[in-house]
């Protein structure tokens, strides 16, 4: 009895081939270091809705004028069926940012006769309900903890007060663990940091997070041991803790400023502005207001009525 024949399985394997479409050769483009969601869309002859969609798959949120960089750039083209390089700088550009620099060198030879005193800019940070806010409400002497939702700071605020002539900026950072980056984020464009730390409660993560950033940016602390009215509070206990954190107090031979206070009482207020007027004058802080305007933008939002708006932080010249 013959045998049964194997079925030709290359055979079919060659009709399967044949009758599928052929590959869509691979459209081949050249991107710059960085460009908007809207040039990336001209360029790869695209909707930008769909290079919009190709972001938000990648957990990206963008709007059509955002920059991009080249490798978020080409994972997008790439998705879209093209093969992406790198568009090498020219040597225009490279003279270009050559001469802008020799630029910003002259301006800051010619600004140095130029220089004079600015404020401060001081950051208060420390752990969710240690009184950030309400030290800086007794600064100030309005009550700001009203508009804040459930009295908690929910962004950075700036608020300017002079004292004794002299004016501060003051920024407030947010307390809770949402916005670890937004409190590094006060830390770099600050000049000096009040580490608000409550005497009955001693030190608290978000507190030693503070510490980290305020080292991280190379930026001088003071130290503000609130609540101090509080039959609880426990000064010592703190002050161990601090020097555990790497916190030694002037008072225990260190070099960190420590102002027992109580922003509820008022109570240490005045002599906590005058250590920060102290340290403020050892940090030599200038700038030249005459000088090109330059800052940094402290926060952003797109109002539905005014369109965007931005909080910055002018650190030379006059905007």
């Amino acid at each position: 009895m013959p045998r049964a024949k194997k079925p030709d399985n290359t055979v079919e394997a060659e009709v399967e081939e044949a009758s599928q479409p052929p590959e869509t050769p691979k459209s081949q483009i050249e991107l710059p270091h960085s460009l908007s969601v809207r040039q990336l869309a001209d360029l790869l002859q695209v909707s930008a809705v769909d290079i919009i969609k190709q972001l938000m798959r990648k957990d990206i949120m963008a709007n059509i004028n955002q920059a991009i960089d080249y490798d978020i750039a080409s994972e997008v083209a790439t998705s879209l069926n093209f093969e992406t390089r790198l568009r090498p700088r020219t040597a225009k550009g490279a003279a270009s940012a050559i001469s802008e620099i020799r630029k910003r060198r002259k301006l800051q030879v010619e600004e140095a006769g130029n220089l004079q005193p600015r404020p401060p800019v001081v950051t208060v940070m420390g752990h969710v309900d240690h009184g950030k806010t309400r030290l800086l409400d007794a600064i100030r002497q309005t009550d700001v903890m009203a508009t804040e939702a459930g009295a908690i700071t929910q962004h950075i605020g700036a608020y300017q007060v002079k004292v004794d002539e002299q004016k501060i900026t003051f920024l407030d950072t947010p307390g809770h663990e949402a916005f670890t980056a937004m409190r590094a984020h006060g830390a770099q464009i600050t000049d000096i940091i009040i580490l608000v730390v409550a005497a009955d409660d001693g030190i608290m993560p978000q507190t030693v997070e503070a510490i980290n950033h305020a080292r991280a940016a190379e930026v001088p602390i003071i130290v503000a041991l609130n609540k101090i009215d509080k039959p609880e509070a426990d000064q010592d206990r703190v002050k161990q803790q601090l020097a555990e954190a790497g916190l030694v107090i002037e008072e225990w031979g260190g070099d960190i400023v420590c102002v027992p206070i109580s922003a509820k009482e008022k109570i240490g207020i005045q002599e906590l502005l005058e250590n920060l007027l102290v340290v403020a004058e050892v940090e030599e802080l200038k700038a030249n207001p005459a000088g090109p305007a330059s800052g940094v933008v402290v926060e952003a939002e797109m109002d539905k009525n005014r369109g965007p708006l931005a909080t910055i932080l002018m650190n030379s010249g006059t905007l």
